[in-house]
């Protein structure tokens, strides 16, 4: 599939750097981020443009997931695990970080419809989880470089039946000036670092996917959000 592929230590390390953070400083902000909570304008256009994001991803999957097998890798506070489920999913969520999955436990609705939602801590790419119908990871890959992001990819292909939805950080010389700038506000405003990668290279590394090709792709810009959506589906 890929020439050379990076070691999984270096996945696992950056790995286990967002656990600590997402479980650490940024818990309490991360839980504002995604409530009705008020939050500075900042964080306001976050929050929007994941909305935005995360109703793209829904919208690239059957509206109809009855008896169908779902991994939310990265599921955060599970938003999308329940807008899934809602629709019939079986939904596998995972997360690293222990604290965002207790909230998601604790907002997701007592009834679901013909959905369930089984809520995990852990890693994503474990391959104990087994196969699904479709793989959604927003958001989740946008902390790591190109060839760890192609590899963790690589690596879900091989547990999924239909399509892989996922997110990165679009390289963009605004981009990279914008991170820059954030990097010196308090650190209630700041994220963990988002590596900004090419389209075009990835696109070139995706190439490289046998039985594989990006079909649908679409980018979300909302103030300080800057996310692209791809999708991968099984030819």
């Amino acid at each position: 599939m890929m020439a050379t592929l990076p070691t999984p230590n270096r996945y696992d390390d950056q790995r286990e750097k967002l656990a600590q953070y997402f479980d650490g400083t940024a818990r309490k902000a991360w839980i504002d981020l995604t409530s009705t909570t008020k939050v500075s304008g900042i964080r306001a256009t976050v929050r929007a443009g994941r909305d935005a994001m995360r109703a793209q991803l829904l919208g690239w999957l059957p509206e109809d997931l009855r008896r169908r097998d779902l991994l939310d890798a990265g599921c955060g506070t599970g938003s999308l695990s329940v807008e899934a489920a809602c629709r019939g999913a079986v939904v596998t969520a995972i997360d690293v970080a222990q604290g965002l999955v207790d909230i998601a436990r604790e907002r997701a609705p007592s009834y679901l419809g013909h959905g369930r939602i089984d809520w995990r801590v852990g890693d994503m790419l474990d391959p104990a989880l087994g196969s699904f119908d479709h793989v959604v990871a927003m958001d989740s890959l946008i902390h790591y470089t190109l060839p760890d992001m192609v590899w963790a990819l690589s690596a879900l292909t091989g547990r999924c039946t239909g399509s892989i939805l996922f997110t990165f950080a679009p390289y963009t010389p605004l981009l990279g000036a914008m991170n820059n700038v954030g990097k010196l506000f308090p650190r209630s405003d700041r994220s963990p670092a988002i590596v900004p990668i090419a389209e075009s290279e990835l696109r070139a590394a995706l190439s490289g996917f046998d039985g594989w090709e990006v079909r649908r792709s679409g980018r979300i810009s909302s103030g300080f959000y800057k996310s692209h959506g791809m999708e991968l589906v099984k030819r």
